[in-house]
């Protein structure tokens, strides 16, 4: 057994597919709850499922009144077709099939352990787009279903250097600049990254996608939501929450904002955002672990809120015309500090550190002078070193003026008296294209740029 899941949009399908080029002794794909009514749901996805035996040649024209027999339906349909060849069972969307009180685990259970785990020949493959539902009910599944899953695949979004690669096997020509601002804006969704048209520039691009009347990704936001969360309303309300936030959020914090009840709901809602990839939880430098913050991470979640959400009837020119607006400049800085921490592994390697042990978080502190500190990213490091990041999206190489010199320095004081005598605080600029040497550029014992963040 096979569970292969992921975000939605990131590939799943598209990878089975073209792994075994349609050779499947049975083939079934869930129906989406986006386009069904609740009421009567099972049924129809019983009907579905019956619709998907025949088409692979099943004799039985009666249709299964339950899980159990559908199954029991499926063990006969590949028992006729048996000629003792491996027989591929692809069934994607597995969520999609576990309506409310229908059974559907309990029968996949009874499938599996009563009769597909003792065939040699087969191979059964799952797919899913909600991990959080992939994770607890199948994979760290502790009942029947225990240890079942052979191999798990996550597939995750593009890389920068992966997102390149798939441009330009596409014929797309745009700069690394700008393949970084893409990925601040769709995440290396390979989907999202499939509508780019040959010959535009990214602006126009983004428009094809967001702002033309006809929008490809117009109403994607609103399906991830209801296609991938057992509570779609609660997760669209914890998401834009959270996007209003570049550190995140506490669970308090969350709960008294939207004023909802602490207990497994929210519970369930946060894990299935953190296994599909939308947030992260982790520990502020200097905060215990009561104190762990919720951080929206999703580009195209980011981007959407920020830009497109009930923004509708703008001009269908939009982000062409204001590519060098304020809100747009301030939304590049902060959108390329969650690119830095989606690439923490190039960022690693390119300090030379990536056999070492460490924790990335991003820090503030408040001070008398109300102004305030903050850091973009801390990486506390177990070799008795700690980096320091600043991260800057620059249209040249960073030239570094005498006042954020003293800036630097006055960060580093501070953290200074927050961290053990034995550790060493390394100020790392990362950028897009270098740092301009002048007097005050020694304040940066490193400069990554993003010809690192492309690499492997």
């Amino acid at each position: 057994m096979v569970a292969v899941y992921g975000r939605r949009r990131v590939g799943k399908t598209y990878l089975v597919e073209r792994v075994f080029k349609n050779r499947f002794s049975f083939c079934h794909a869930g129906l989406s709850p986006v386009e069904h009514i609740r009421k009567g749901f099972l049924n129809a996805q019983l009907k579905h499922f019956h619709n998907s035996l025949k088409s692979f040649g099943l004799k039985s024209n009666e249709c299964p009144s339950s899980w159990l027999d559908a199954f029991y339906l499926l063990q006969q349909l590949l028992e006729q077709k048996d000629k003792g060849e491996r027989q591929v069972v692809f069934i994607d969307e597995l969520p999609w099939l576990d309506t409310p009180r229908s059974g559907f685990i309990t029968a996949f259970e009874g499938f599996w352990n009563n009769w597909g785990a003792h065939r040699d020949n087969l191979m059964v493959i799952v797919c899913g787009s909600a991990s959080s539902w992939m994770l607890d009910k199948l994979i760290n599944n502790h009942g029947g279903l225990y240890g079942r899953v052979t191999y798990e695949i996550r597939l995750s979004p593009f890389t920068l250097r992966e997102s390149a690669d798939f441009m330009k096997e596409f014929g797309i020509k745009l700069s690394s600049y700008d393949i970084a601002q893409s990925y601040m804006i769709l995440g290396g969704v390979p989907y999202y990254l499939q509508y780019f048209k040959k010959g535009l520039s990214l602006a126009q691009n983004i428009d094809e996608l967001f702002y033309n009347r006809n929008a490809k990704l117009g109403s994607e936001y609103d399906r991830l939501f209801t296609s991938v969360f057992s509570n779609p309303g609660l997760s669209e309300n914890i998401v834009r929450f959270l996007s209003t936030k570049n550190a995140g959020y506490t669970r308090e914090e969350i709960i008294n904002k939207l004023r909802i009840t602490d207990g497994g709901a929210i519970t369930s809602t946060l894990n299935a955002l953190i296994a599909g990839d939308f947030v992260v939880k982790y520990v502020p430098f200097g905060m215990n672990k009561r104190q762990q913050h919720y951080k929206l991470i999703d580009p195209f979640c980011l981007f959407y809120l920020r830009f497109v959400k009930d923004r509708r009837g703008l001009n269908e020119n939009f982000w062409e015309q204001n590519i060098k607006s304020q809100p747009i400049t301030v939304w590049r800085g902060i959108a390329f500090e969650n690119l830095c921490f989606n690439h923490i592994k190039q960022i690693k390697n390119a300090l030379g550190i990536s056999g070492v042990a460490s924790r990335q978080s991003a820090w503030s502190k408040r001070e008398d002078d109300m102004e305030g500190t903050q850091i973009d990213m801390l990486i506390d490091r177990d070799d008795n070193v700690m980096n320091m990041c600043e991260m800057k999206f620059y249209g040249d190489d960073y030239t570094v003026n005498r006042d954020y010199y003293k800036k630097i320095m006055h960060r580093q004081e501070i953290l200074s008296d927050m961290i053990s005598r034995k550790t060493a605080i390394h100020s790392t600029l990362i950028t897009t294209f270098g740092l301009s040497n002048n007097e005050y550029s020694s304040v940066f014992t490193d400069a990554i740029t993003l010809e690192d963040l492309f690499k492997d």
